[in-house]
């Protein structure tokens, strides 16, 4: 992934529900904004499809942190978009991950993680975050633009959709049944739940 530097600034004006916020705060400018959710904790909050439970929680995921920031670019006026991306998680990216794999005989579970694009360059404000992640997630196997704050239920209906016309017909998965990998995927974000702290 891109540093948040390679992003066009912009100074925030009170322009949209998502400025405004961030104006409340004392924060001027885009980057300035995109270096605040950087810096806020990881965490599940809990109304992903709420655009303001970031502020109110002072926390995010991957889902609410990109949904912010695109919403502040698209009422700016920028060119950088909010992007859905599957990738191959395995016993490397997330320990514990190979217990889940031999359970379903998979070569690895298809999740979901988001991230920002502008032109060429891709940014992940959850980088370097405690996200229960042992290393950044810089390739995938399917991406895919989205509006800033698609909700959990489309979010879900494109995986299904990107499984069946992209994952499954793979040799890797050529004889696994979508129910099997949707029954992983589960186990999968579960995993990652217990891997942040209590605190």
């Amino acid at each position: 992934m891109d540093p948040i530097d390679l992003f066009p600034d912009a100074r925030i004006d009170d322009t949209g529900v998502i400025s405004a916020e961030f104006t409340r705060l004392g924060i001027t400018s885009f980057i300035e904004a995109c270096r605040h959710v950087h810096q806020l904790p990881y965490g599940y909050n809990s109304d992903r499809d709420d655009l303001l439970i970031l502020f109110r929680e002072q926390m995010g995921s991957c889902t609410t942190k990109h949904a912010v920031i695109a919403t502040l670019a698209e009422e700016l006026g920028l060119p950088i978009f909010k992007n859905i991306g599957i990738y191959a998680m395995t016993e490397a990216i997330v320990t514990g991950t190979e217990t889940i794999l031999k359970r379903f005989n998979l070569p690895y579970l298809p999740m979901v993680h988001c991230f920002l694009v502008h032109d060429a360059h891709r940014v992940d404000l959850t980088e370097g975050n405690h996200n229960g992640k042992n290393r950044p997630i810089d390739r995938f196997l399917y991406t895919v633009q989205v509006k800033p704050n698609i909700s959990a239920k489309d979010e879900y209906l494109l995986y299904r959709r990107a499984l069946k016309e992209h994952i499954l017909t793979t040799e890797d998965f050529q004889t696994v049944a979508l129910k099997h990998v949707l029954q992983a995927r589960e186990e999968g974000i579960k995993l990652l739940h217990a891997k942040l702290d209590p605190d």
